[in-house]
């Protein structure tokens, strides 16, 4: 169990059922915010919905 950097909420790494936009938000993590395995599922898909909408450079 890790605490979440953003809403401090507690989460379970191994969580199932994982959506896109969680996966997305994985990748953003990784590759972009260098947070990776620190955000929860509903903060990870926030990220990446977000992402779509606003953060053109990464949409090209």
């Amino acid at each position: 169990m890790k605490q979440c950097l953003i809403c401090k909420n507690i989460f379970d790494e191994e969580e199932a059922g994982r959506s896109v936009f969680a996966e997305a938000g994985e990748w953003l993590a990784g590759e972009v915010w260098n947070d990776a395995g620190k955000l929860c599922t509903q903060c990870l898909e926030s990220r990446a919905m977000l992402s779509m909408m606003y953060f053109h450079e990464k949409n090209t």
